[in-house]
């Protein structure tokens, strides 16, 4: 029986850069906390908890003061760096610089909104009742559209940089949340399909107003949306195919459909514990891979346990 692990799965730059952020400082021996699982993947979790990572939510780092919090690599909103300021609170930032640049981008476009809603309000005298109602004037009060999964770490973050105000569309069919006789402005969570994207893109143009301004900011990363491709590529190359993820994973979801869809014997398992000997019963090629968010320790105990089990029969 021939095993391939596949060389493009595991850790995006963002992950990798955050454990090991967590790592140098539990090294130093100091305490360290971090605010959500650093990586959604409850192995890789218990091996740092291990370490002497605190993992905690944000109702707990409210009572935390003059320690250090290490921020994962989904970002957070402009709140919890107050908070930290608020309690003497050291951050370690391993926030992904690919998301750390499109909060950026999104909280500029929203204060430049603003700006121009305050000017837009007042008189040529300078009092309040001037400029123009909403609606009228190039598509009234912009819209800021987030294309991602609500609830999401990243998408919090990002909504965190517009005061709550952006619109997050899950879906293609959320588009019926828009006002088509108002500008848009889109933006997506790194991590979502790109394919998926493009159509949102292409429903909007065909039916905004003309009197409305559209923009797309294709902000999806590449490392992370190349692996569409190549994961398909690989499952098609094998008789099985078992897909190493977190079940809390969004991007293994995504990545786990396509396997699925170009090669129907493929399953998701958490770990080697999980594999189903049966599922080896003639099959003389296995395939093994994983979301940006699995180790590839974790996919080589995968690998061992197959030649454990076919060494025993």
């Amino acid at each position: 029986m021939q095993i391939e692990i596949d060389n493009g799965s595991g850790f995006c730059f963002g992950v990798t850069t955050a454990i090991r952020k967590a790592e140098e400082e539990l090294a130093k021996g100091s305490r360290l906390y971090c605010l959500g699982d650093i990586v959604h993947n409850g192995m890789e979790c218990e091996r740092l908890r291990n370490m002497g990572l605190v993992t905690i939510n944000h109702e707990e780092m409210k009572s935390l003061h003059d320690v250090k919090v290490l921020l994962r690599a989904h970002g957070e909103p402009p709140e919890t760096y107050a908070l930290a300021e608020k309690n003497n609170i050291e951050i370690i930032d391993a926030t992904c610089p690919v998301v750390l640049q499109l909060q950026r981008r999104i909280k500029k476009q929203y204060e430049s909104h603003l700006t121009e809603q305050e000017q837009n309000s007042l008189s040529p005298q300078g009092e309040l009742g001037g400029g123009h109602p909403q609606g009228e004037s190039g598509g009234g009060i912009p819209q800021i559209v987030i294309f991602g999964k609500p609830g999401h770490a990243e998408v919090l973050g990002l909504v965190g940089q517009t005061k709550g105000d952006a619109i997050v569309l899950a879906h293609f069919d959320d588009v019926s949340k828009l006002d088509m006789n108002r500008d848009i402005y889109l933006y997506s969570q790194t991590t979502k399909s790109l394919d998926e994207f493009q159509r949102i893109i292409e429903y909007i143009r065909e039916h905004i107003s003309p009197d409305a301004e559209f923009k797309s900011f294709d902000t999806i990363c590449r490392q992370v949306a190349n692996r569409m491709p190549n994961v398909s590529a690989f499952a098609k190359r094998h008789d099985l195919v078992l897909f190493v993820c977190g079940r809390k994973s969004s991007n293994g979801k995504v990545l786990f459909n396509e396997c699925q869809r170009v090669n129907p014997n493929s399953h998701l398992i958490e770990g080697a514990d999980e594999i189903d000997p049966q599922w080896l019963q003639g099959i003389n090629s296995v395939g093994i891979c994983g979301a940006t968010s699995t180790p590839k320790w974790l996919m080589e105990q995968c690998r061992d346990a197959i030649l454990a089990t076919a060494g025993g029969n």
